[in-house]
């Protein structure tokens, strides 16, 4: 039987056990991006995070609906196309195709509905007239304003006091407001502003009211899990609460789930700064799964520090893992193992192999622990490091057994990487490009090197060993080691 997964809940502040509102189901409505820019680090691990989530749910048996919206329609987005004289549609049409285009670069699988607002004013409009109609919302010339004197528990997810709740209301300042907390569900229209047609005159809908039709379209009035990032817990998800049980008279979501945010060496990301990175900027450095694994590295609820040294670790740290399967493919070859049979197991091979076994039980358990993904990288870790042992032991021999368990090492890692979305390159694959990265940053090409390899193996051939040993130094200050194994000369860079 497998054990609970628990998850802390922004709401309760504490780790509940994970109960889905309807057995083997799972809703899961995460936020997704405004489309007014290239999306960002900071986009990317939201993205990634709720993608392993979506991943590990699936890998449990459950039947998972996932719903990622796009904000279509926005003050960023009309100022940005008025400032280009573009349109707002021509605007969030570029940026949604090239959010896409991230989110398959780094491996985020797709949801199963990825709905633009724009495409359910009428599902808003709806919406709003049922708060006016339940004493929720009034409207104001044409603009309509939620209530939230009218909702007791406004502030319980946030669990901000009045005073916070009104500093974080003066973003929607309007004196005609009857409390100045209340914030729009519906915009008049304005010059130079797309509109709709809606009982209270030609406007548009507010941030808020949106992910709220959205996500009681595809997902019901209650969903199992509602994502984002921690600075929408106010007042974005707060008010999306509000409004959507003000409406349904139903608890709205049973597990709030935020993740934290991505700093830049210690400091907060800022185009002001300076520091600021794109998705694409990262990705044109870095490879995906690199990028994923490092986005991985801490619990999705703690910040996390990106800087050039962090990533060489990951991607010093990812390398280690291919080598790892690399080295397996090697001596398995082209021959077919068998599966392990434990009582013909030596002891060097039973001791590999029990730590082979206990793998997916470490790796589940930490996921089980509200996704807790640095601890189930340091499961995969932990049995690499075990087969490295294994491998170079003195006493390691190349029977079927021991080839039939570091076959099933590699499937294990690979399956259990595929929840991560990792370790899924063919390692020889992944170990070649990490050499010509690191060759194009050395300014020395195969073709040199190769040569060099052979003018050494000619000069080893006639006993020239002072040219040998010249060819070999001369390599290793451009940071190109050699290796003379059995089968010929290899080469690495370091």
């Amino acid at each position: 039987m497998l054990n609970p997964i628990k998850v802390y809940n922004t709401f309760s502040q504490k780790k509940e056990e994970f109960v889905p509102l309807f057995d083997g189901r799972v809703t899961m409505y995460v936020c997704g991006v405004t489309v007014y820019d290239h999306a960002h680090i900071g986009h990317a691990r939201a993205a990634v995070i709720f993608d392993v989530i979506y991943r590990y749910l699936k890998y449990r048996g459950y039947q998972v609906t996932y719903v990622r919206n796009f904000t279509d329609v926005d003050d960023k987005i009309i100022n940005r196309a008025n400032a280009e004289d573009r349109s707002w549609k021509e605007i969030a049409d570029t940026f949604i195709d090239d959010y896409s285009e991230d989110m398959k670069a780094l491996g985020v699988q797709s949801p199963t509905h990825e709905p633009r607002a724009t495409d359910h004013i009428n599902e808003m409009i709806a919406l709003v007239s049922t708060l006016i109609e339940r004493g929720h919302a009034y409207e104001l010339d044409g603009d309509v304003y939620f209530s939230v004197g009218s909702f007791s528990e406004y502030g319980r997810l946030s669990k901000k006091n009045i005073d916070e709740q009104l500093s974080g209301a003066r973003v929607e300042k309007d004196e005609r407001k009857r409390d100045p907390r209340d914030f729009a569900l519906w915009k008049a229209s304005k010059p130079g502003e797309p509109w709709w047609p809606s009982p209270w005159g030609n406007g548009r809908p507010g941030w808020h009211i949106e992910c709220s039709a959205m996500s009681c379209k595809y997902l019901g009035e209650t969903l199992d899990i509602h994502g984002g990032g921690k600075d929408l817990v106010f007042p974005h998800h707060e008010n999306e609460r509000a409004q959507t049980e003000a409406a349904t008279g139903k608890p709205f979501v049973r597990y709030w789930v935020h993740n934290g945010f991505v700093n830049i060496n210690s400091e907060k990301m800022s185009k002001s700064l300076g520091n600021f990175f794109t998705i694409k900027d990262i990705l044109n450095e870095y490879h995906p799964e690199v990028v994923r694994l490092f986005l991985l590295s801490h619990h999705y609820r703690s910040p996390v520090d990106f800087s050039q040294e962090t990533m060489k670790d990951v991607e010093n740290g990812i390398e280690r893992i291919y080598a790892a399967l690399a080295d397996i493919d090697v001596l398995i070859g082209q021959s077919q193992p068998q599966p392990v049979a434990e009582g013909s197991l030596s002891a060097l091979e039973a001791a590999a192999y029990q730590d082979v076994q206990a793998l997916a039980g470490r790796f589940e358990e930490a996921m089980d622990d509200d996704f807790n993904t640095a601890q189930a990288v340091g499961a995969v870790y932990h049995v690499v490091r075990a087969l490295n042992r294994f491998m170079t032991d003195k006493q390691f021999e190349k029977t079927g057994q021991a080839l039939a368990v570091l076959a099933e090492a590699s499937r294990q890692i690979v399956r259990l990487g595929g929840v991560l979305g990792v370790f899924q390159v063919p390692p020889a694959d992944y170990l070649e490009g990490v050499k010509r990265k690191k060759l194009a940053q050395l300014a020395v090409s195969v073709e040199e090197i190769e040569q060099l390899i052979a003018e050494r193996n000619q000069a080893r051939s006639s006993k020239n060993w002072a040219r040998a040993d010249e060819i070999r130094a001369g390599l290793q200050q451009k940071g190109i080691v050699l290796e003379d194994r059995k089968d010929g000369t290899t080469w690495s860079v370091v």
